[in-house]
């Protein structure tokens, strides 16, 4: 089994900084590709950022130039630095990772989700 355990949301002023964390635990052979979502009220669930298993990343063009990735695969753990909030930025964040259980197999598993609320 694979948990994945989000933590960081919260409320913050437009303009200010939040900093998202999704940890990885049980059975884990290998980390492949992992990510984040966010979905607003009434809307569809949208990536927002990835991150390979080489670290090549990739951006909403929304989020470009304020929110960075990062992962690091002894913790099991990938992050969202969010810089310079705004309103439209209020959804809850989900993170998916892509993981291996050795025998050649891969499923993408979800966290539970991390309100970010960004007032005006």
């Amino acid at each position: 089994q694979v948990q994945l355990v989000e933590s960081g949301g919260g409320l913050v002023q437009a303009g200010g900084s939040l900093r998202l964390s999704c940890a990885a635990s049980g059975n884990i052979f290998s980390l492949g590709t992992m990510a984040w979502y966010r979905q607003a009220p009434g809307k569809q669930r949208d990536l927002v950022a990835s991150i390979s298993s080489a670290g090549s990343t990739n951006y909403l063009d929304s989020v470009k130039g304020r929110f960075t990735i990062s992962r690091d695969n002894a913790k099991n753990t990938v992050y969202l630095q969010m810089n310079s909030l705004k309103p439209e930025d209020t959804a809850v964040y989900y993170c998916k990772v892509k993981i291996g259980d050795g025998s050649g197999r891969f499923g993408d598993y979800w966290g539970q989700g991390t309100q970010v609320t960004v007032s005006s």
